[in-house]
Order: structure tokens, then sequence, then C-alpha cells
């Protein structure tokens, strides 16, 4: 099931006075409700394990900083009058269809609303984000084949 038939799921939702909204198609369902589950719902990532290595204390005040200048990046592409696409699911990014494919966008290529940006692969099932403006790219904030997170700016597009 594509992201712009969801969407359109979402939108019905919210124009009509149901409460929760179940769609199968094939093996593939989504289940869509206004309401969030009783309970905490469990939260799942996928990140791949890092090397552990020794840490010298002089490096522990090192990350905060880090932290720090990597919010500082995200804050810098909004800046202006810049577009954020955002990745509406975690998982692993791609900017190619394939392996050494050309990459679907590069900085400074004019896209138009709907064009496809990028893939993230979410439990192995692979999902074309698009654009949502037209505009250009000025700048690809996530790494090719490096994971994502719910909401991590990947784009930040000039709007035309």
């Amino acid at each position: 099931m594509d992201l712009r038939k969801i969407k359109t799921l979402i939108e019905l939702l919210e124009q009509s006075g149901i409460a929760e909204l179940e769609v199968k198609e094939g093996e593939e369902s989504v289940r869509i409700s206004r309401h969030p589950p009783s309970g905490p719902m469990p939260v799942m990532s996928y990140a791949p394990p890092l090397p552990i290595a020794p840490v010298a204390p002089a490096a522990a005040a090192a990350p905060p900083a880090a932290a720090a200048a990597a919010k500082a990046e995200p804050a810098k592409a909004a800046a202006g009058n810049r577009h954020v696409v955002k990745a509406p699911m975690v998982g692993t990014f791609y900017r190619a269809p394939s392996p050494g494919a050309k990459a679907f966008v590069e900085v400074g290529q004019t896209v138009k609303a709907g064009q496809t940006l990028c893939i993230i692969e979410a439990m192995k099932m692979l999902n074309q984000i698009e654009s949502d403006c037209g505009g250009v790219v000025v700048e690809i904030l996530a790494e090719n084949e490096q994971p994502v997170q719910f909401d991590q700016p990947l784009f930040a597009i000039e709007p035309a």
C-alpha cells in the first residue's frame, strides 16, 4: 500500500465521524484510529550495532557538543524559505532505486510535487518518498544506506 493511499485514508477519517478504519489489500493491511490504543505502545526501531571502543575521559565532553551541532544542522536547513521533507517512518534511507544506479535527485536539481526523492526500506518493504512541494533541492540531510528515524529531516527544498 503506498503512502498516497494511506494519506487519503487519514483525510477520510478526519472528515468523517468514524473513530477507526482498517483496510486490507492482499497481504497488506493498515489500521487508522482517532484514539490511541489503551496502554503504552511499543516503539520498535533498528540501528546497526556500534563498535565498542574505549573512551578517554577528555573525549567524554565531545558527544554533547556533537549532539548540539547535529541539532543545529536541521535548524539551519529550516531557516529562510526552505521546506524540509522529513522521514514518514523509521527505516534505511536510499538515494537510488538500486545499488550503482543514478540517485533520484541531486543538490541543485528542480523537483515537482509528487516526484520521488528517495526510498526508505522498512520491514523489507521499499517505500518511495515523494516531494510534497515543487522547488530546488538545496541540501540532502541524510546519508545513503544509513538508518533514519521518524520525522528526521531528509531534504531541504527551496520552493519555486
